[in-house]
């Protein structure tokens, strides 16, 4: 049995040893909790600082994007106004407040034209007798229409007892037809000629509420004519067939107001329109000029 070997008497076998400490002491070295927070804390003060010049300007880009994105918004729902307002018919658009809310109602007209006034050089012509209670139809000068049957024909419209269409005085029923130059209604005569032998095809009344119960921008349609003008969303909500679509929402401001002209004169409705989203907000104004020559 050979006896074991000092490890001292050895010099190579001594060096070898201390290499493995050295190296075992090298292995299991780390981070001390002093050094860790040490470096926590100086990463959260250089996170904190590029915070300050990063958080501004980072908030300010969606600042201006919520605000682009109301900018658009309200002004679609202003020009969607204006182009309807614009094919009012002629002293038909009235405007009224309840509370905080605004109502403006009109009506679209779908077609125009001129009448025949008097017989030419065909005897066979057919023009409009105001004189005449049985005369119901009528030659177009001009190129030949279809019209429906749930259309209304006015005729000099002037928006005064006798000659308002919201009381019928002035307003038809056209019988429908298709591609035809004589057009046929239901009722008896107009009061009221128009100098320039005009007429308006027309269809049923619309109205822009301003909810500002619901801070919503409402388009009310579908509904009959009514002699007064309704002046309240639950009146309108009442009214039998009426529907109506959202225009616009999250409203903080909505105003509509009417400054009625003369026959060539125009009339100017005034829209002020106002959106916010979060700390976001845009209002916004438009004029609309409303032609009533009829």
């Amino acid at each position: 049995m050979r006896p074991i070997a000092d490890p001292s008497a050895n010099p190579f076998a001594t060096q070898a040893m201390h290499g493995l400490q050295r190296d075992d002491a090298t292995f299991v070295h780390g981070f001390t909790l002093v050094e860790l927070v040490v470096v926590i804390t100086i990463t959260a003060i250089l996170a904190a600082g590029a915070a300050l010049f990063i958080g501004n300007p980072t908030q300010s880009f969606f600042d201006s994007e919520r605000r682009a994105n109301l900018t658009d918004r309200t002004d679609t729902a202003l020009r969607r106004m204006a182009r309807d307002i614009r094919n009012a018919l002629p002293n038909s658009v009235r405007t009224t407040t309840s509370g905080a809310d605004s109502l403006l109602e009109f009506v679209p007209v779908t077609g125009a034209g001129r009448y025949r006034a008097s017989i030419g050089s065909n005897p066979s012509d057919n023009p409009l007798d105001f004189t005449n209670a049985a005369d119901n139809s009528f030659d177009l000068l001009g190129f030949p229409m279809t019209v429906s049957s749930n259309s209304a024909l006015v005729i000099y419209n002037l928006g005064i007892p006798g000659a308002d269409v919201y009381q019928g005085s002035n307003r038809r029923s056209l019988n429908s037809a298709s591609n035809t130059t004589t057009l046929s209604f239901s009722g008896s005569n107009f009061p009221l000629a128009s100098p320039s032998s005009r007429f308006f095809i027309t269809s049923t009344p619309v109205s822009y509420v301003c909810d500002m119960t619901a801070r919503t921008l409402w388009r009310y349609s579908g509904y009959s004519f009514q002699v007064s003008q309704p002046a309240s969303v639950a009146a309108l909500d009442g009214l039998p067939s009426a529907v109506r679509h959202p225009l616009a929402s999250n409203l903080n401001a909505c105003q509509i107001n009417y400054t009625s002209g003369v026959l060539e004169r125009t009339g100017i409705a005034t829209i002020r329109l106002g959106m916010v989203e979060d700390n976001a907000q845009v209002t916004l104004m438009h004029q609309v000029n409303v032609v009533n020559s009829p």
